[in-house]
């Protein structure tokens, strides 16, 4: 007999935190008692970017649950419901959206539907609802898989991970500071997350943490937040629109159209698709190691500080 579990859903019960939070944020920032920017068509914007995805989610996150359903007949242990397999389950989910984390910001396909988090030039509370509604779509609801067939049920990890994604929204403001060292240390914080969506060159690519940046820590992606590099918010190439199905899809339609372009072999065609963002069969555009490598030589000083290449070596002469 196959289990079925109910338990709370802890994003739909944050609602009213979310909402709340946002008000106070905003109310803080107009009044200048906080740093931070609100920008109304883009928190708007934002708005209707979350309730698409929880439309997105009601419509299609069916498929994947059913799907890590069937998959969980063929479990090797079922390791029930104590307490220590919720807590289990959560760090190991966690590590586990490190790793999506880290694909959607070096995989195309995966970024095609990430990107849209990070369109917004603005840093607030109304950011960490600028959600996708195109995730199904990647299929990276797969990196569930070695969790269920663990033991872990799919309502267990769904269930931990709104933990996790409640988490998530705390961080996405500039009105806390840096925080006490031993917090910094083992979890995500406002100041982690801004390095996130910063796009100095110095920022790109790291801090992929849900809840604990000792992820980040343990696999080498870690950037501090500098006060003399202050973070830039938005995407490499911003879209400049409002649009909440231009916000949606604009990277699709890109990525579609670059690999389905003339006269391209079918191996072009393919990295167009998996290789990091700014990839290009003729190197005309720029990743973020190219962008990295040219913040190095017009600042050398930098070369080798965390989140920057070493510099290169001239050729000898």
């Amino acid at each position: 007999m196959m289990e079925q579990y109910n338990f709370p859903q802890v994003t739909q019960l944050a609602i009213p935190f979310f909402v709340g939070a946002i008000l106070i944020e905003l109310w803080l920032v107009r009044t200048g008692r906080a740093k931070g920017a609100f920008e109304t068509r883009d928190t708007l914007t934002s708005l209707m970017m979350g309730t698409g995805n929880v439309v997105a989610g009601l419509l299609l996150g069916v498929v994947s649950y059913w799907a890590l359903l069937w998959l969980w007949q063929f479990r090797f242990f079922n390791l029930g419901l104590s307490i220590w397999v919720f807590i289990a389950a959560f760090l190991l989910d966690d590590l586990r959206y490190y790793v999506y984390h880290r694909i959607a910001h070096r995989v195309r396909w995966v970024w095609a539907e990430h990107v849209n988090h990070h369109s917004s030039q603005h840093y607030n509370l109304s950011t960490a609802l600028r959600q996708s509604w195109t995730g199904l779509f990647t299929f990276t609801f797969i990196l569930q898989a070695p969790l269920v067939l663990a033991g872990f049920h799919p309502a267990v990890i769904a269930f931990v991970f709104g933990f996790n994604l409640v988490w998530q929204f705390w961080i996405h403001t500039e009105t806390i500071g840096k925080m006490w060292g031993w917090f910094e240390f083992i979890f995500n914080t406002p100041s982690h997350h801004r390095v996130h969506h910063a796009t100095n060159p110095r920022y790109l690519d790291a801090n992929y943490a849900g809840t604990l940046i000792i992820w980040d820590r343990m696999f080498g992606t870690f950037v501090e937040e500098l006060e003399e590099d202050r973070p830039r918010y938005g995407i490499v190439k911003n879209i400049g629109t409002f649009n909440p199905l231009k916000v949606a899809f604009h990277e699709w339609i890109g990525m579609f159209k670059d690999a389905l372009a003339p006269a391209l072999t079918p191996g072009q065609r393919l990295n167009y698709l998996i290789q990091p963002p700014g990839w290009s069969h003729d190197g005309s555009r720029d990743t973020s190691e190219t962008l990295k490598a040219a913040y190095v030589r017009r600042n050398p000083s930098q070369a080798g500080k965390p989140g920057l290449p070493p510099a290169r070596a001239e050729p000898a002469e």
